[in-house]
């Protein structure tokens, strides 16, 4: 079976690297992988040895030319399946292409971002499947005028063994400037206005006035990051407030946090909520999107409404000020990811979905 994929992520990390994990869990049941890519993407050279690797121009919405270049590929290889992964275009040109072409095709959707009626079915109406990485998105979707038949969630997944890493805290003190006394909360996300950092500096002063030794570490760059810091000078808990950008040592760093909060108003998922979960890390997050699917209340962390700033106040504290609840909720977390966020069954799920699309679309394939 022959399988053209289509990503436009040109960093691997969150949508990209799920694309690898998928690639790489192909090539060893006997797929044969194409990636279509942006030229001098992460993913084009890691994901080599798994795929034939097709690097072409991608630019988004207005790319006629990477709809043409689509379009092209898809006539010159003649793939079983033809699974777009991205947005920025990919979705928009590859259901042009499949209209065109009568390509079989999936599309994957990882953003709950909602999007008018009208465009939603124009963009989707023509793939077999529209795959949701949560059933937040599905939600989204069906709220939008898709039918359920055409839809199936298969959930992201994270390398579980990865995050298996000890607790060293001794160099995360000495890297990170926090001492063996204080407690570390982290928050790992983009610093974009829907992922809600500011809610939790707003929460600092009240966090720190019960729990004095505890500490924020910013993982991640965005635009708002300058008016992040100042946020964080106007509410003076600069001193409490590390901004440590992107770091490409998560799995060394997370078995050191006490705590991950993650307060966004909208997700898809929340890959970083799955590693957190993998580490054995307990979670505050927002009642958004896909994280109520990773993050229990009660059982591997807490929910609070989005933008509730007291919300994220009240279990903060809780979870800082009990040594025992933190790391009975991180070993549930782990069970979790366990139970339904592995790469193989995310990779299982997506050779039955291929399987059985080629198999409705008239084509005789041996099961790999």
């Amino acid at each position: 079976m022959k399988i053209m994929h289509v990503e436009t992520g040109r960093h691997l990390y969150g949508g990209a690297l799920q694309v690898f994990y998928l690639l790489r869990g192909l090539h060893e049941r006997g797929v044969e992988n194409l990636l279509v890519c942006p030229v001098g993407s992460a993913i084009a050279t890691e994901a080599a040895p798994f795929a034939q690797i097709r690097e072409v121009s991608m630019r988004g919405d207005l790319d006629v030319l990477f709809g043409w270049r689509l379009w092209r590929l898809v006539k010159q290889e003649r793939p079983d399946i033809l699974h777009i992964h991205s947005r920025r275009g990919a979705d928009l040109w590859g259901s042009l292409t499949t209209r065109l072409t009568g390509q079989a095709a999936i599309l994957t959707r990882r953003v709950d971002n909602p999007e008018p009626e009208w465009l939603a079915h124009f963009k989707y109406q023509p793939f077999k499947k529209v795959v949701t990485i949560s059933e937040g998105i599905r939600n989204v979707l069906l709220s939008e005028g898709l039918c359920e038949e055409q839809l199936l969630c298969i959930h992201s997944a994270v390398d579980f063994d990865a995050w298996q890493m000890s607790r060293d805290r001794g160099w995360f003190e000495s890297e990170f400037g926090i001492s063996r006394s204080q407690k570390a909360v982290g928050v790992v996300a983009q610093m974009i206005e829907r992922k809600g950092h500011r809610f939790l500096i707003e929460a600092i002063p009240a966090i720190v006035q019960k729990v004095p030794d505890t500490r924020f570490l910013f993982l991640g760059k965005g635009p708002l990051e300058p008016e992040l810091k100042q946020l964080c000078i106007d509410r003076s808990v600069d001193h409490l407030v590390r901004f440590s950008g992107f770091r490409d040592d998560l799995p060394r760093i997370m078995p050191n946090l006490d705590l991950l909060v993650h307060p966004a108003l909208m997700e898809g998922l929340g890959v970083s909520l799955l590693q957190a979960a993998a580490a054995g890390v307990p979670i505050v997050g927002s009642r958004a999107g896909g994280i109520p699917e990773i993050v229990r209340h009660g059982e591997n962390g807490y929910l609070v409404q989005p933008g509730s700033v007291e919300g994220l106040e009240r279990f903060c504290v809780e979870l800082l000020e009990d040594p025992e609840k933190g790391p009975s909720f991180g070993t549930s977390g782990k069970q979790i990811v366990l139970d339904s966020f592995v790469i193989p069954a995310m990779v299982g799920d997506n050779l039955r979905l291929y399987e059985k699309t080629a198999g409705s679309n008239g084509r005789d394939h041996a099961s790999t």
